[in-house]
């Protein structure tokens, strides 16, 4: 690989992990050519991408990119066979597919390296399963909305009830004179 081709991969990778808040990083050493085709089917089809990229091309990457990505470097993150699965609507759906995927083959392929949630980090496998568990952006509105809603109809439905008590009393009041 030239030189000129490596700048255009890292150049690649940089609006990639611009353009995606959400990437996994795995390493899909000994899983058979089937089950990585079957692993990347099931990427395109959940709308993920998944590449295999040269380390040093993504530590150059993540390098020019903004946010610290030096944890990935210091704890071995890449070593090793590298795949990226890039994500832009979900930093849980990947962990989930991931999760799915060796439940189906029976193997614990592919291993789950690191992973960056909205800059956040995640090292190792060990954090599958709290990924698993993060809330999207439209979750987190959502449950955000129905905090909010909860106290004002609570304050609205005793306004009502309230006013009905008040007017029963006042009438009550009102016959006994």
């Amino acid at each position: 690989m030239t030189k000129e081709e490596k700048e255009i991969i890292i150049e690649e990778l940089k609006e990639k992990f611009a353009a995606n808040p959400f990437f996994y990083i795995t390493n899909a050493g000994g899983m058979t050519v089937e089950s990585i085709n079957k692993f990347r089917r099931l990427c395109f089809e959940k709308g993920f991408e998944y590449k295999v990229y040269k380390n040093t091309l993504i530590k150059k990457a993540l390098v020019q990119t903004e946010g610290d990505y030096s944890e990935f470097f210091d704890k071995s993150v890449l070593k090793g066979a590298s795949g990226i699965i890039f994500a832009t609507n979900s930093g849980s759906e990947p962990a989930k597919m991931l999760k799915s995927f060796r439940q189906q083959q029976a193997s614990e392929l592919p291993i789950l390296k690191g992973a960056s949630i909205a800059q956040a980090l995640y090292i190792g496998d060990n954090m599958l399963e709290t990924l698993t568990k993060v809330k999207g952006k439209q979750e987190m509105l959502a449950e955000l909305l129905g905090m909010l809603q909860s106290p004002a109809s609570r304050l609205v439905s005793a306004l009502k009830s309230g006013g009905a008590k008040v007017a029963g009393v006042l009438k009550t009041l009102s016959e006994k004179e």
